[in-house]
């Protein structure tokens, strides 16, 4: 029996349709951008790319850029065949099969709300210390963790509309503030003059500068840093039943994010190297990190852009992490609600809000289940600064890694869907050349992160870090283990794996 054959069309009922057409290209766009969060991951992931390979931080984000446009030309042709909330879940279930299908939509839930946590983290760390900066109140990180957390589960009832507003709002401050930053820099030359020698993919994989500061530096932590500012850029496909014309905006959005965020992540690290300068840079980073300063870009807006230009950064660190997680709050919901509508799940999950058509059900789930995972580690540290250092920066770790492995796993499932079932959509480049070249990539990265796990964590005998690559693996056993339960006991339900409409391109 063919996948086609064996994959049936989702329904869509009053119960558990979602909204349709409640966003546009760009409110696709936006809310793909806000998960990417551009301004808060330049603050914090570039001083990581930094300490990986030192002046030459944005060659990372150069080769991020390829590899992942090259993973988008399969997914793309994907997405537009394959109509689903459930994005990698269904991609895979379509490609490889039910059992494997099944593995991928636990480990991806599970990655979602792990880097939704990730991002509450460091932004209730700032807000802490903004809020004590401006209006001198200390209200304690790990309370705001909860109050974030609260925010987005109040947002995630209505109709994703105005989610779309909201994040796009922030976005185009986000994309000012970057922007005056680039202009104030470039127009006052740097520290010494601009230099294009940061962009020299020779100084790459063996700078100097950077073994000298940071003894550790590799360029598995420099690419750790530019893949974990891309996160998010996936969900198109996860929007398509609720936006206008899926699948054309599928494809444009998703175009539109990898390739401006190339742009936007390229342009502002060289820009940031050259603030510093090229011979201070990885100095200035270490300095961050020893707790000189809150960020290595505040010396730099202070200097170039003025004392405002800093405050309206501090201000934006707030609501760009508040986006991003929101970002991803929604794309987990939308997994546990695509998991139930297919019958693996509780049915009351996939029941939407009768006014806002909102997975509001499967909201509060991924709510209750962050708030423990934040729960944990408050109790096992409570500091302000833990959640940074520990929720902030062990918690990506593992979303990252576990999200690279489903890529590759995807990659394979558009060579196989393409081969077998789709055969008139089939393209050399766009559905073999590329996912094999898009597969290669993110095995390359996982090794990278992999022998580069202890520098990175700056914890590397912390139980939690050596269980990271354990709990991807026992997360994607649980869910074939629950397949192959299905296919026994429940030969209905296992059928609903994967679901979804079929597009022709």
């Amino acid at each position: 029996m063919s996948t086609t054959e064996r994959l049936t069309p989702e329904t869509d009922t009053p119960a558990n349709g979602l909204a349709p057409r409640s966003m546009g290209l760009w409110g696709v766009i936006f809310t793909i951008l806000a998960g990417a969060a551009p301004l808060y991951a330049m603050l914090f992931n570039v001083p990581v790319t930094v300490m990986g390979s030192g002046y030459a931080a944005p060659v990372a984000f150069v080769i991020a850029t390829i590899a992942l446009l090259v993973f988008s030309v399969g997914y793309i042709r994907m997405s537009r065949r394959v109509h689903s909330a459930g994005g990698f879940y269904t991609f895979v279930s379509a490609g490889l099969g039910r059992i494997p299908g099944l593995g991928t939509a636990y480990v991806v839930s599970g990655c979602y709300a792990v880097f939704c946590a990730a991002i509450i983290g460091p932004t209730a760390y700032f807000t802490h210390g903004t809020l004590e900066h401006w209006f001198s109140i200390d209200i304690p990180a790990p309370v705001l963790l909860f109050v974030i957390l609260a925010a987005s589960a109040a947002l995630s009832w209505f109709r994703i509309g105005l989610t779309a507003k909201v994040l796009s709002t922030l976005m185009v401050l986000e994309l000012l503030g970057l922007l005056g930053f680039v202009i104030a820099v470039t127009v006052q030359g740097g520290a010494h003059g601009l230099t294009l020698k940061p962009l020299d993919p020779g100084s790459f994989f063996s700078n100097s500068q950077a073994t000298s500061v940071f003894g550790a530096a590799a360029a598995g932590i420099a690419l750790f840093g530019a893949f974990w500012s891309w996160v998010g850029f996936e969900m198109a496909p996860n929007y398509a039943e609720e936006s206008r014309d899926p699948a054309r905006n599928g494809k444009r959005a998703m175009y539109t994010t990898v390739i401006g965020l190339g742009v936007i992540y390229t342009i502002t690290s060289l820009v940031f190297v050259n603030g510093w300068g090229v011979d201070a840079v990885s100095a200035a980073v270490k300095a961050q990190f020893e707790g000189q300063y809150d960020s290595a870009f505040y010396p730099l807006t202070d200097k170039f852009g003025g004392q405002a230009m800093t405050e309206y950064f501090r201000a934006l660190t707030m609501t760009s992490g508040f986006a991003a997680q929101l970002a991803f709050f929604n794309t987990a919901s939308r997994y546990l609600f695509s998991l139930s509508r297919d019958g693996l799940l509780p049915s009351w999950l996939s029941t939407t809000h009768k006014v806002h058509r909102s997975p509001h059900r499967a909201s509060m789930i991924i709510a209750v289940a962050v708030a423990l995972y934040l729960a944990g580690f408050v109790l096992a540290d409570s500091s302000n600064e833990a959640t940074l250092t520990k929720l902030g920066t062990w918690s990506p770790l593992l979303g990252v890694l576990g999200l690279l492995a489903v890529q590759a796993l995807v990659s394979v499932a558009v060579i196989r869907y393409f081969l077998t079932t789709a055969r008139d959509g089939f393209s050399v480049w766009g559905t073999l050349i590329a996912p094999v070249l898009g597969t290669i990539a993110m095995i390359g990265a996982i090794v990278l992160m992999l022998t580069n796990m202890d520098a990175l964590s700056g914890a590397g005998d912390a139980l939690f870090i050596e269980a990271i690559p354990w709990v991807i693996v026992v997360l994607f056993l649980a869910g074939c283990a629950a397949a192959l339960a299905f296919r026994s006991r429940s030969p209905q339900r296992y059928a609903q794996i994967g679901a979804f409409t079929p597009y022709q391109d």
